[in-house]
């Protein structure tokens, strides 16, 4: 039983040299090997997210029709949920979504807004009863990419 310890042990130690080796930590016991690895995966996500932003930021500069922009459409039982996302901000942009609003017959119950450094738009829009027509979240999504490429054609 003692042998079978010393060898947990002794896998235990040379996986935590290991994981010292990888991460380049100077540290002497485990407490901090554990510790200097965990800053060191927040190191390496925090590297992935810069990466990741500025391979979108490349992409939308490539793309001027559709601004990086990425559009959700989920129906509630009266109404919507509407999420827009850009990597950048876009000013007058929710003006036109706002005016997209409008004109399918849709009101704005609930918005949350940020267009500092980039923009994000959420929205709940509850249907009109007055509307003859049917509004579909197909249609709203359609008819909000089609205000994001007014907007882009308007401002090139």
């Amino acid at each position: 039983m003692v042998s079978k310890e010393r060898k947990r042990e002794a896998i235990l130690h040379d996986k935590l040299q290991r994981l010292r080796a990888i991460t380049h930590s100077h540290a002497m016991n485990e407490a901090s090997i554990v510790l200097d690895a965990s800053n060191y995966i927040k190191e390496l996500k925090h590297k992935v997210d810069r990466l990741n932003q500025d391979i979108a930021t490349a992409q939308c500069s490539n793309d001027h029709i559709n601004p990086c922009a990425q559009v959700t459409v989920e129906a509630l039982e009266k109404g919507f949920l509407v999420n827009v996302q850009a990597m950048k901000s876009f000013p007058g942009l929710l003006v036109y979504i706002l005016e997209t609003f409008e004109d399918i017959g849709l009101t704005v119950v609930e918005a949350r807004v940020s267009c500092a450094d980039n923009f994000h738009l959420q929205v709940i829009g509850g249907e009109n009863d007055e509307d003859e027509e049917r509004i579909n979240a197909p249609m709203v999504k359609r008819r909000i990419w089609n205000a994001i490429k007014n907007w882009t054609e308007d401002n090139e």
